[in-house]
C-alpha cells in the first residue's frame, strides 16, 4: 500500500516505525524514505513476517509420546514458529528421543534449515527454531526398525508448501507395530491427502519389518497448486467392497494363502466382493502382513494386521478384520488412524473441514491439543474417549 507524507527534509534518512496488528499477530514496518530537496516523500508499507515468542509444550500431555513432537516439528515449519518442548516422550518406558523421533527432528531440521539443541538420542528437550522451507533430494536413514511413514508424514506437508518438487528418500522400519505401515500410506492416506489438493508419488523399495526393519521407501512430492481444499464427510454411504493384501517376506507363501483364506472366510456375510491379493515382498527380514480396505459411496476405512514371531496367520488376519467389523457395525465415515492423521492438513484449509471418526483417540485429542498450540486452527472434538465422534477443524488463518 502506497500513500503520500508532508515533511520538511534537511539531509536524506531513512526511520522505521513499528506497529502491531492486533488481529494477524504481524508485525509491519512502515518506512519513510525522504529525499533531498523533496517536499513529499512515498510512505511505503511493508509487511515483514517478524517471529512472536516461542511456544512452550510440555511432551508429558495428553498421550505423552513422540506424536506431540512430530506434530510440533511439522507447524512450526508451517508457521514458522520457534519452540520448544520438554519431558518428551515422558509416559513412554524408555522416555526421551530414540532413533525414529531423532530422525524426524533432523529430517524438520534440514527440511526448514532449522537451529536446534537438544537433539541427541536420549533427549527429553529440544528447542527447535526453523527458517524457512527447502525443497531438494532428501535422505534419511534410521538405525533401527523405526518407522519410515512417521518421518515422511512429518516432513510432508511443509515440502508440499514448497516451490519445487523434492524427493525423499527413507530407510528404516516400513511394516512396524504402532505406526501406518506403507501400504497404509499407500492406499489410504496418500488418497485422502490427494482429495485435498496434494500430489505425491510413493514406492517401496524394499518392506523393512521389526524387529530388523532395514526397508527403503522413496516419494515424490509436488507442489500444491492451489490452498487446501477442506473436508466435509458425515455419511459413508452403502459398502461397495473390500480390498485387500496379504504379504510375506523370506516365509512360505502359504502364510499368505492362509491369511487371504481366514479374512474371505469372515467378510463372506457382509453381501459385497472381497478381493484380497496375495503378495511377496523383498526385505532383508521375515515379517508378514494383512492388510484390508472397505470401500463405500462416500470414503474408504482401512485396517491391518502384523505378523510376529509365533503367531499364527490366522491371528495376523484376525486383527485386521476384528479392528475393520468394528468400524463396519459403527457409523464412522473416517477411521480411527486417518482421524487423527487429517488434522494437521485441515488446519492450513482455505475453509472449515467436519468429518465424523470412528473413535475419538488420545491420539486424536493429543493433536488438537498442539495444533491450538501454534494458533494454526481451532478444533472442536464431540464425543467422548474411545467412542465415535465429530471433530469441526476451523483454520485460523482465513480469519
Amino acid at each position: 500500500m502506497e500513500g503520500q507524507v508532508s515533511g520538511q527534509c534537511h539531509s536524506e534518512e531513512s526511520f522505521d516505525r513499528l506497529r502491531m496488528n492486533a488481529a494477524t499477530k504481524t508485525l509491519f514496518f512502515t518506512r519513510c524514505i525522504w529525499g533531498r530537496g523533496q517536499k513529499h516523500a512515498k510512505m511505503r508499507l511493508i509487511k515483514k513476517r517478524v517471529k512472536t515468542a516461542m511456544i512452550e509444550i510440555d511432551g508429558a500431555k495428553g498421550e505423552g509420546g513422540g506424536q506431540i513432537l512430530r506434530s510440533a516439528l511439522t507447524l512450526a515449519l508451517m508457521t514458522d514458529r520457534d519452540f520448544r518442548i520438554d519431558n518428551i516422550r515422558a509416559r513412554r518406558s524408555k522416555p526421551g528421543l530414540r532413533p525414529q523421533h531423532l530422525a524426524s527432528v533432523n529430517a524438520a531440521a534440514s527440511v526448514g534449515q532449522a537451529q536446534i539443541e537438544g537433539a541427541c538420542l536420549g533427549s527429553r528437550e529440544i528447542e527447535f527454531q526453523p527458517s524457512s522451507i527447502r525443497s531438494g533430494s532428501y535422505r534419511f536413514e534410521i538405525p533401527t526398525a523405526g518407522s519410515t511413514s512417521l518421518v515422511l508424514q512429518t516432513v510432508f506437508l511443509p515440502l508440499s508448501a514448497a516451490d519445487s518438487p523434492s524427493e525423499i528418500e527413507i530407510m528404516g522400519g516400513t511394516h512396524v507395530p504402532w505406526s501406518p505401515c506403507f501400504h497404509y500410506l499407500e492406499g489410504n492416506w496418500l488418497p485422502a491427502m490427494e482429495l485435498q489438493g496434494f500430489r505425491a508419488d510413493l514406492v517401496l523399495e524394499i518392506a523393512g519389518f521389526y524387529p530388523q526393519g532395514g526397508g527403503r521407501i522413496r516419494a515424490l512430492i509436488q507442489p500444491l497448486k492451489k490452498r487446501i481444499a477442506p473436508l466435509r464427510r458425515l455419511q459413508r454411504g452403502d459398502l461397495q467392497r473390500i480390498r485387500g493384501l496379504s504379504s510375506v517376506s523370506n516365509l512360505p507363501e502359504s502364510i499368505a494363502h492362509r491369511q487371504r483364506k481366514r479374512a474371505v472366510k469372515r467378510l463372506a456375510d457382509l453381501g459385497c466382493p472381497v478381493e484380497i491379493d496375495v503378495q511377496t515382498l523383498p526385505s532383508p527380514g521375515k515379517g508378514t502382513l494383512l492388510l484390508l480396505q472397505a470401500e463405500f459411496e462416500s470414503g474408504q476405512a482401512c485396517y491391518f494386521g502384523l505378523g510376529a514371531r509365533g503367531k499364527p496367520a490366522e491371528r495376523v488376519a484376525d486383527e485386521a478384520v476384528d479392528a475393520l467389523l468394528v468400524f463396519l457395525h459403527g457409523e464412522g465415515v473416517v477411521d480411527t488412524y486417518l482421524a487423527d492423521q487429517l488434522l494437521l492438513p485441515l488446519a492450513f484449509a482455505e475453509g472449515d473441514s467436519e468429518f465424523r471418526t470412528s473413535k475419538i483417540t488420545q491420539h486424536l485429542l493429543t493433536n488438537a491439543e498442539v495444533i491450538r498450540a501454534f494458533g494454526a486452527a481451532e478444533i472442536d472434538v464431540r464425543g467422548e474417549l474411545d467412542q465415535p465422534g465429530v471433530v469441526e477443524i476451523r483454520p485460523l488463518g482465513n480469519r
